[in-house]
This record gives structure tokens, sequence and C-alpha cells, in this order.
């Protein structure tokens, strides 16, 4: 089965005369069944609000499948994780990127930290199907940094880095900062990897691997992404916000998106300060990488986290962290923007916003669209909503 896609996503067809006879169907892997009330319930809300935007079906069916648990080519599928494998693809019915709300990798590396950075040497231990030739291609659109699959590799990378300054160790599947530890000599390091290699270096299968790369000071991260939908696609540029979660810890508190009608060119060609212009470069050199170099790939929710910040010589870096093609904590407010545009054929630009709010009693402001308002298993009171906004301007 060949599943790579055969266009550009920034050159979008119209919308078939078929549409209003496609579903739109949420669908969770069996890794996450047991992924929290609010993850599920936003997904759900995103999905029907797509289904409504493109003219779709929504079915609500179990984990959004058929009767055999399988896909058609009568499904546009959200599903929580990037979709990994031929196998996985060919049972969803994927073809291209205008069958799903995500991204299609062919291997599970591809979906993770991973890829940002080489290996250490020549003959250092990767993964099946790893280019050497993506790392090379975005080298200036990343911090320096190595991805190690072994610990002996991690404590070389961690060697040639420590003499730039402090490092940042990072498992590949991490997310929101999680796991991560800096790290200031070498014996720091070999503490954090006694800590973090179970995750890191799993026995078992899994994308295991872990960056060591050079950490940042006085760091703002910028949101750099592109939603590609069957008639409309947009890009835009955002910040994120954290926010005390119900623990008191530090968490996710949304993002607010300067959207703009048309692929990457569309929103590079707008007035930023330089910060912003470096990041756009960056990001865009990591998504046309990312097509060269992974035969089969294709994704229509693609989002990159670049973060601005100084090194321990006091010199302004820019690079790419990581990138998600999944659904993501952005998603409702891409949602938003993507309806706002769609509703008002000559509008340009708008801006998006999507806030997470925990506590009890918490009420949305006037105006705004609920993704989730309830008590989630784990999280504990939750509220999430989201609005759009004629200036473009994050």
């Amino acid at each position: 089965m060949n599943v790579a896609s055969t266009a550009r996503p920034d050159v979008v067809p119209a919308p078939t005369p078929a549409a209003e006879r496609r579903r739109i169907a949420t669908f969770r892997s069996a890794a996450d069944a047991h992924a929290s009330a609010h993850e599920t319930a936003t997904q759900r809300e995103i999905a029907r609000r797509l289904a409504s935007l493109l003219g779709y079906r929504f079915d609500d069916g179990p984990r959004g499948t058929g009767p055999d648990g399988t896909g058609s080519e009568g499904t546009y599928w959200l599903p929580n994780e990037t979709v990994v494998g031929e196998a996985a693809a060919r049972r969803l019915g994927l073809r291209g990127r205008h069958d799903l709300f995500g991204g299609y990798v062919p291997r599970a590396f591809v979906a993770t930290k991973a890829i940002t950075h080489p290996r250490v040497s020549p003959d250092a231990p990767v993964p099946e199907g790893w280019s050497d030739t993506f790392a090379r291609r975005v080298d200036d659109g990343t911090l320096a940094g190595f991805t190690a699959f072994t610990r002996p590799d991690a404590l070389a990378a961690a060697r040639a880095l420590l003499a730039l300054g402090p490092v940042r160790l990072k498992p590949v599947t991490g997310t929101g900062g999680r796991g991560q530890r800096t790290c200031a000599s070498i014996d720091d390091v070999e503490r954090a990897l006694d800590e973090l290699s179970e995750q890191a270096f799993p026995a078992g299968p899994g994308p295991g691997g872990l960056v060591v790369e050079q950490d940042l000071v006085d760091v703002a991260t910028l949101s750099v992404g592109l939603v590609d939908v069957p008639g409309l696609v947009a890009s835009y540029v955002g910040t994120q916000r954290t926010t005390p979660d119900n623990s008191g810890e530090p968490g996710y508190g949304g993002s607010t998106l300067a959207v703009t009608r048309g692929g990457f060119e569309a929103i590079a060609a707008q007035d930023w300060p330089a910060p912003v212009r470096a990041a756009l470069a960056a990001a865009r050199a990591y998504d046309e990488a990312a097509h060269a170099c992974f035969p089969g790939f294709f994704a229509s929710r693609r989002n990159y986290d670049v973060v601005v910040g100084r090194d321990a010589r006091g010199r302004t870096r820019c690079g790419v962290l990581e990138q998600s093609w999944r659904v993501g904590g952005a998603s409702p407010a891409e949602v938003v923007a993507l309806a706002a545009l769609h509703a008002d054929p000559g509008r340009a630009t708008v801006r998006a916003t999507c806030v997470e709010r925990f506590g009890a009693g918490v009420e949305p402001p006037d105006g705004a669209q609920v993704f989730y308002d309830g008590v989630d298993d784990v999280a504990g009171p939750l509220l999430k909503y989201a609005w759009c906004r004629a200036d473009a301007h994050a």
C-alpha cells in the first residue's frame, strides 16, 4: 500500500460533492485506552466541530470505529496520537492528509523528539529507518544537541556538550517538560541517567531514546503551526501560557494564535519581529525536511515548538524543540480559527485563544466556546474554552 501524500499541503482541493456523506470519527489507540475524561471529551468536541465545519456526519461510536474495528473511504479520523506504520494506516483507511486531523509516520520514532538531533557518532546505534540527512538539513534551526539510544552514547553526548554549558536531558516520548533534567556536570548526568534509563532505554518494544541538548535561560517558546482540512488551510504563530493546576504545580494554561489563511508562506509574509521570523524559518525548514527525509509521512495538523533564549555565553539561540503531528493543546484555538475563516471567506487573519482553568466554580467569559467543563478523574475540576477575534497578532 502506498500511503504517501500526493500533493503539497499548501494547495487545497475544493470539497467534493460527496462531502456530506462522509463521517468524522474519533479514535484512541489501545495504548491510550485509559485516557482521562477531559482528554476524551475535548477530542470528541473538536471532532464534532470539525464535522460541522466540513459538512461531515459526526460518529461518536465506541473508539470511533466501524463494526469490524476498521475505517473506510467514508471516514475522516481524529486520532489521539500520530498514526504509526502501514498496518495502522490500512486499518483506518488512510491514504493522505485529508483522511485525518493529525498525521501519519512510517515508524514510531519519527513522531518523537528523537529526530531533532543527530546521533553522537556515525556508528552509534539508531532505529531502523533513521535519517542522518534530516539532522543535517535542520541543523541551522535547532539547538546544539544529540539523540542517544544507549547510555554510553548519552554520556558521550553530554561530555561533548558540557563544554558549551549546562545540558538538558529529555526522554524522547516525554510531553509537557515531564521527565526532563538539567545537568551542569558529568556527575549530574550520571545521576540523571540512573533515574531516566528505564524510560529512555527500555528493554521492550517502543520508541526509546534520549535527547541531550544545550540548556538555555530567559527562554520563550513559540508555537508555529499549520492546519489543513479539505477546502481550507491556515497557518499560525503563537505563544503558550502556564497556570497552576489543582495541585499547585505549573501546567498548560492555553495558547494564543495569530492565524493567517494559507500555508507557511502566508504567515511568513506578515511583518514580524526578528525572533518570530527566525522561529518561522526554523519551523518551515523542519517541516520541509520531514517530508523529504521520511517517505510516506503526511500530516494535516503540524505544530512545532520553537524556543528562543540565551546560552551559557549569553548568545541568543533559536531552535525547534519538537514537532506535534496529532491533535494537541492548541487544537481548540485552531478549530475556532478555521470556523471563523470558513464563515467569512474574505477574511485573511484572525486571533484565536484557548484557555485551560483549574478549580471549582470557574465560569467561562461571555462569548467563549466551551470544550470541557467538569471534574476530570485525574486533573480534577477543569474548564477548557476558546474564542476568536479579528485582531491577527498574538
